[in-house]
């Protein structure tokens, strides 16, 4: 999908998100819900995940220059960072707040919570829709997305919340929805915490396994061992690989190296390498990235 086509549907999220909260702070403000503003709080960070992804998309067209050999590619995993303790931190002050309103809990309009929750629910299915026809291969992109998928929820739980007050007046369970809704947003802060901390400590991308890949490249004709393999995330959706490859004495270095480089594309869809291909003995063996490579021959 064109990049054009990614910020024309984020921009359609972040609007109809914008204009919604404005409008769910004011009113649980008024009705002294704090689901309400829970949801708010939740929403906020939806707007900034949005945001941040708009800006980490314009960031990433620079070319590469300077110190800066990737260019800006990793400043959609810092928005991720930034969105998920973010969401750690509302999270928080959402719980605290919860526990003390189930003590003392304030008198709630039910009714106007309702109303709101069930347009939020309106508001938040649209931007779902428009959030789901982006490229969601983007941490940032997906943690959008989740975050809004998160807050659907939430609004539901607000809706119910609201409607058990206004039938029955018990006003705790405003701060019982507010638990549910902070409950998700603890959730999914740490999910994009751990996921981003993932791309910046260099840890091998999901669904790629070193140990596979090293021994598919140990597999290739006239492959004899394999030392200082790397596997990393430079961004979401842009895998690296870097290793050195010793190949039997009688066949070109090149030939071989640009063979593996074709299988790791076709393989596991690796298409930034940089490989080290030299001739060294059969019986070349070494231990990397915490898996053995041992030849188990010459040419094979």
């Amino acid at each position: 999908m064109a990049p054009d086509a990614d910020k024309k549907y984020l921009t359609v999220a972040l609007l109809l998100l914008l204009g919604f909260m404005v409008v769910e702070v004011v009113v649980g403000i008024l009705a002294k819900s704090l689901a309400l503003i829970s949801d708010a709080g939740h929403m906020l960070t939806d707007v900034g995940s949005i945001g941040l992804a708009l800006v980490a998309m314009r960031l990433a067209k620079r070319p590469a220059s300077g110190s800066y050999t990737f260019g800006l590619k990793r400043v959609e995993i810092l928005s991720a960072q930034a969105n998920g303790l973010t969401l750690l931190l509302l999270s928080v002050w959402f719980i605290v707040e919860a526990i003390r309103r189930l003590v003392d809990p304030p008198q709630v309009q039910g009714l106007l919570v309702t109303v709101i929750a069930v347009v939020g629910i309106g508001v938040n299915l649209l931007a779902v829709w428009a959030m789901s026809k982006a490229n969601r291969q983007s941490l940032n992109v997906e943690g959008s997305f989740q975050h809004i998928l998160t807050d659907l929820y939430a609004f539901i739980a607000t809706a119910i919340a609201g409607g058990i007050i206004w039938w029955t007046g018990w006003n705790r369970v405003d701060s019982i929805a507010a638990l549910v809704v902070a409950g998700l947003m603890l959730k999914a802060g740490i999910g994009l915490v751990r996921e981003s901390g993932r791309v910046f400590l260099q840890a091998a991308p999901r669904g790629l396994d070193p140990e596979k890949i090293g021994q598919s490249i140990l597999a290739m004709p006239a492959v004899t061992a394999l030392k200082d393999l790397h596997v990393w995330e430079v961004t979401s959706g842009m895998p690296s690989l870097s290793g050195h490859v010793f190949v039997s004495r009688e066949v070109d270095c090149h030939d071989v190296r640009r063979a593996i480089e074709a299988m790791l594309h076709d393989r596991f869809d690796i298409t930034h390498t940089t490989l080290q291909t030299d001739h060294g003995s059969a019986d070349e063996s070494t231990s990397v990235a915490g898996c053995s490579f041992a030849s188990t021959g010459g040419a094979h």
